[in-house]
């Protein structure tokens, strides 16, 4: 089976192709900007016409787009996060109509949640943000290409590689330099919303599973943690595994993509039935997992992070 893997230089996209790799029957291709790209693909630039090309080259039996933009202004996150996929079902469509296509989308999309309750894909979509916008946008591409495709709405990803862009990896690289004494300080935003984390090899392991289970999909599935926790134990963990004695001081506001939403847990039931997977991975071996591996890791130059809510 020959699968394109979209961005698999990113975060998400590198433990999808890692995983892919180890598994038997499974020929990987590479696409993105990075040069070590088996495709050169630049999905924010490039026409349909011409993808349609390449596509018609690999001749995939599925395509996993990870390709996504979390920071930039506007108009970068439409044109990674929304005109992107457009362009890719346009293409598949015309090259390539029997591949499946699963593209990771975010939980953002959903905008702010209702303290207690897990959201199902069924809910209404009010993203908060223009990167959740930005993420639904691309997911309306998806769904309504009419080709074999599904969304997997990921929550937040955490684990091993995680990169700076991103609070987990950030968080790491802060307690890396902060020092282990008690006069240490850890400046970081509002630290009391929920999120629904959920390790990155868990959502490698989800993508393996759409992209190679028979039969048709949903449009949409949730891919999460299936609970929600304080954005503080989050942090609380990576301190304990650093040895940090310091303080963690809260202060005022929170990253661009939180868009104060104090709230986030995916209903990850659909997953389950679908494709007969769960998250393996506590937020205890994620955490571990991050502090043990580092968390820098490095993201190719001029490309940017895979979708992260």
């Amino acid at each position: 089976m020959r699968i394109l893997v979209l961005g698999f230089t990113g975060y998400l996209g590198g433990h999808v192709t890692e995983l892919l790799r180890r598994t038997p029957d499974v020929a990987v291709i590479g696409g993105g900007r990075s040069p070590a790209a088996d495709v050169g693909v630049d999905l924010a630039t490039v026409s349909p016409d011409r993808l349609a090309g390449t596509l018609a080259d690999v001749a995939p039996d599925a395509v996993v787009n990870c390709a996504g933009a979390v920071g930039g202004d506007a108009v970068t996150l439409a044109e990674v996060n929304a005109r992107g996929p457009a362009v890719l079902a346009a293409a598949l469509r015309a090259a390539a109509p029997g591949a499946r296509l699963v593209h990771l989308g975010s939980a953002a999309e959903y905008g702010p949640g209702t303290e207690g309750v897990r959201v199902a894909e069924t809910a209404q979509a009010a993203p908060a943000t223009p990167y959740g916008a930005t993420k639904l946008a691309g997911t309306a591409a998806v769904t309504a290409s009419g080709l074999d495709a599904v969304v997997l709405r990921v929550g937040n990803p955490v684990g091993p590689g995680a990169p700076a862009a991103g609070l987990p990896g950030r968080v790491v690289r802060l307690l890396r330099s902060a020092g282990g004494g008690p006069e240490a300080e850890l400046r970081l935003g509002d630290l009391s919303p929920y999120r629904d984390f959920v390790d990155v090899r868990d959502v490698a392991r989800a993508s393996l599973l759409a992209a190679t289970v028979p039969g048709p999909l949903p449009g949409v599935l949730n891919v999460g943690g299936g609970g929600a926790v304080p954005v503080r134990e989050l942090v609380e963990g990576l301190a304990r595994a650093a040895g940090f004695r310091g303080r963690v001081v809260e202060q005022n506001g929170g990253s661009a993509r939180s868009g104060g939403v104090s709230w986030q847990c995916s209903d990850i039931a659909a997953a389950e039935k679908a494709l007969g997977w769960r998250p393996a991975h506590t937020l205890r071996d994620s955490v571990a997992a991050l502090w043990q591996e580092d968390g820098t890791a490095a993201v190719a130059a001029g490309a940017v992070p895979d979708g992260t809510p």
